[in-house]
């Protein structure tokens, strides 16, 4: 069986998942909080000599509050975009490019993984 060049996979068909060790929350106007803790030995060290948070908080945007509770582990980045599209219309666009973006941000700080 041959492998799945990752080359010509999709990156708007991956499905996102959020991490286990995120927690959020979101307010009344629907802008969601990320609430991330500082773990590791540099973190401690930061916190001790620093003061820095034992929690950092990150506030999202309109798009990201919007983006953020719909993903569940079953939509791919194509459904999610869908309803970006729904839901903002023109303002989303260019769609794909800052889905695509605001995923690998999130990715990259281990946010979200995918199945």
């Amino acid at each position: 069986m041959q492998k799945k060049n990752k080359a010509s996979e999709n990156y708007l068909e991956k499905i996102p998942c959020v991490s286990e060790k995120i927690s959020w929350s979101a307010a009344e106007n629907k802008i969601v909080t990320l609430e991330i803790e500082n773990k590791g030995l540099f973190n401690k060290i930061a916190q001790k000599i620093f003061k820095r948070p034992s929690i950092s908080y990150i506030h999202l945007d309109e798009h990201g509050s919007f983006v953020w509770p719909i993903i569940d582990g079953k939509k791919s980045i194509l459904d999610i975009a869908k309803d970006v599209d729904e839901r903002f219309g023109e303002a989303a666009h260019p769609l794909y490019e800052r889905l695509a973006k605001y995923f690998q941000i999130l990715e990259s700080y281990g946010f979200i993984y995918y199945k």
